[in-house]
């Protein structure tokens, strides 16, 4: 049985990285008015969809897609939300 599953990915930079990028979002909205906003952090936001056996397997090709391609380990975090679309049986031709 074949299950498919979208992912939901969110990388961000680690807490300890410099974001000149969320700076200037920050600086830019403070001169839109809004004082009350601080500490902007500008991040990635990926869907996939993915099909396996099971979930722990879409977990864990997950978690090496994200650590290999979509995230520098050095100086981002990620995280995923998986949520379970369909489910199909196996046909053999």
């Amino acid at each position: 049985m074949i299950h498919k599953y979208q992912a939901r990915i969110y990388v961000t930079l680690r807490p300890s990285v410099l974001d000149p990028a969320g700076v200037a979002v920050e600086s830019s909205i403070k001169q839109l008015g809004y004082q009350s906003v601080e500490k902007v952090r500008i991040g990635k936001y990926i869907e996939l969809m993915l099909s396996t056996a099971n979930e722990k397997q879409a977990r864990e090709q997950l978690d090496v897609i994200c650590d290999q391609l979509l995230a520098n380990p050095v100086i981002e975090n990620y995280q995923f939300e998986l949520v379970e679309v369909s489910t199909q049986m196996g046909v053999a031709l």
